[in-house]
């Protein structure tokens, strides 16, 4: 402390360099080939958590609290095997979970961002080597996904998410107005007044990661609402963090159900943003009530959310079947058809529609659905009994209509896992129950279109779904490409010409969709990032006028 005037200020001791934190290469994708070391060490993990029922607390300020209240973590390839028995948060624990955010505010927003961003990278160091084992067994039996889906997302996006940030974070501190002759001008990025609601969704562990952490480097604090059905990773993760050096209070690891916990965070007068990933359904919820709650508020939240979607593929005459099968197959059925960005929707000419028919049920034909410990399975377990059943009830309805046809799959089966092979049904009217909702689930839902109708088709796919999210075009004519391309302009915030409509890459093609998909803020960009700041213009005038006058009035 130092004295001026009387008055005690805090001394802080800056470094005063200038940092500028490179763009990051993407984390490699590791093979996981037989015999490889990583191979080797997830077969040894994956048999280790599997023996292994471990406890799940709340973190609030740093300290574990244990509540009594308790729920089961399960696998959904195995449903009766309990991985983890966590405690659920009452509205006490929610509460204090907000007060430890805001008490943490102050020192968190004043420790420099160059410090901020060493924490993260040191955790994405951690998990891009001595955890990467760790989470990504406990993503692939928490959340039943398949070596090759865990380490896409547990470890390579969850890790590029951590140094990409740095990254953005410096170019975004970089931008400063220009000074002019008398006078210093500079922009001050202030962290949010308040506390930021984080609610992460089952189907990323990356993130459930970055819906924190991108607003912590920005000097914020969070109250993480997990997802019940991702707690194994989601906890290591918090473990993580905690190990590279986060400080208590600072993000607040708050299992429980949602219900109780949006009520009392949205409640607070301190409510500054939610961070949100999930259904539609939930963040209308959410924006409800704070539109409702909006004079308690000391700010206006900032509201970012990345929801449903209806995604589609849309394929012109010109495209190559054997491309367009491959492209459904993969984009429709990869971790069971439970990615915001899953092909959920198709509309093929009726020239090209035998062969790409032929090419996936070539595929399904070869692939195998089952436990994520088989490598073997390519298709692995829905996350719970409800996703399970809204599917399954679907498909049934499919079956039974004289407007639609299951013409690949179609069978489900709860016995052990909730299993769901991979589905493809015809549907004979463009408005079918399948073709406009989301599903969540392998099943794609494909309307067979005359070459002839292509600009109608396209009318269809802009209007019939209310998301827009991702989509794609497939097709040789490039021009026509192009053109269907901008006819689809405002259906999809990340699309793809000739590619399946997902598999964003940060740094490559940032994610997020608007409509009814979310408000596109971007996570992988630096776009999401200036979210999480409110700005402050600061000039300087170095020999201030005494002189009232106009100079024509002198």
């Amino acid at each position: 402390m130092c004295a001026i005037n009387g008055i005690f200020y805090k001394r802080h001791y800056m470094n005063n360099s200038i940092f500028s934190f490179p763009t990051p290469a993407n984390e490699p994708v590791k093979s996981y080939l037989a015999g490889s070391p990583e191979r080797i060490a997830i077969d040894a993990e994956l048999k280790r958590q599997s023996k292994t029922v471990i406890e799940i607390p709340l973190i609030i300020g740093g300290k574990e609290v244990k509540t009594g209240n308790m729920g089961n973590v399960v696998e959904p390839h195995n449903h009766k095997h309990v991985l983890a028995r966590y405690h659920k948060a009452s509205e006490k624990e929610v509460k204090m979970a907000v007060d430890a955010a805001l008490a943490a505010h102050k020192m968190w927003a004043e420790t420099p961002w160059t410090t901020r961003a060493a924490i993260l990278l040191k955790a994405a160091d951690l998990i891009a080597g001595k955890y990467r084992a760790l989470i990504n067994a406990s993503c692939m039996l928490g959340q039943s996904k398949n070596m090759f889906q865990a380490e896409i997302d547990s470890a390579c996006e969850l890790i590029d998410f951590l140094r990409y940030n740095a990254a953005y974070a410096s170019e975004i501190y970089a931008m400063q107005p220009k000074c002019a002759a008398g006078q210093l001008n500079s922009m001050e990025y202030r962290p949010l007044e308040g506390f930021i609601l984080a609610v992460t969704p089952f189907n990323f562990t990356s993130i459930a990661s970055n819906l924190n952490m991108t607003p912590v480097l920005m000097g914020n604090t969070t109250v993480w609402k997990p997802s019940t059905t991702a707690l194994l990773s989601n906890y290591y993760i918090m473990k993580v963090f905690m190990e590279a050096g986060l400080p208590a209070g600072v993000v607040n690891f708050v299992p429980g159900p949602g219900s109780v916990i949006g009520k009392v965070a949205c409640a607070s007068p301190d409510l500054a943003g939610i961070h949100f990933t999930g259904s539609t359904a939930t963040f209308k919820g959410l924006w409800k009530t704070v539109g409702m709650n909006i004079d308690k508020y000391k700010t206006y939240p900032r509201l970012v959310g990345e929801t449903g979607g209806k995604d589609f593929i849309f394929v012109h005459k010109s495209a190559d079947p054997e491309v367009v099968a491959n492209a459904a197959f993969c984009g429709a059925f990869e971790f069971a058809g439970q990615k915001c960005s899953a092909a959920s929707r198709m509309y093929c000419p009726k020239s090209l529609w035998p062969k790409v028919l032929k090419g996936m049920k070539e595929r399904c034909a070869k692939v195998k659905v089952g436990d994520v410990t088989d490598p073997e399975n390519f298709v692995n377990a829905v996350i719970d009994e409800p996703s399970f059943d809204n599917i399954a009830k679907a498909i049934a309805y499919a079956k039974r209509s004289k407007d639609a046809e299951v013409v690949i799959g179609g069978q489900c089966d709860k016995s052990v896992g909730y299993f769901i092979q991979p589905t493809v049904i015809l549907a004979k009217k463009p408005n079918f129950k399948t073709m406009e909702e989301e599903l969540f689930g392998p099943v794609l839902t494909v309307y067979v279109y005359d070459d002839k109708d292509l600009d109608k088709t396209l009318e269809l796919c802009d209007t019939t779904s209310p998301y827009g999210l991702t989509g794609s075009v497939f097709g040789q004519d490039r021009l026509a490409c192009d053109y269907i391309t901008d006819k689809l302009r405002y259906c999809a915030g990340n699309f793809y010409i000739n590619d399946k409509p997902t598999g964003a890459v940060v740094g490559l093609q940032p994610f997020g969709g608007s409509r009814a998909s979310g408000t596109n803020d971007k996570a992988g960009s630096a776009f999401n990032l200036l979210r999480w700041v409110t700005t402050r213009a600061i000039k300087e005038t170095l020999v201030p006028p005494v002189n009232w006058k106009y100079t024509y009035m002198k």
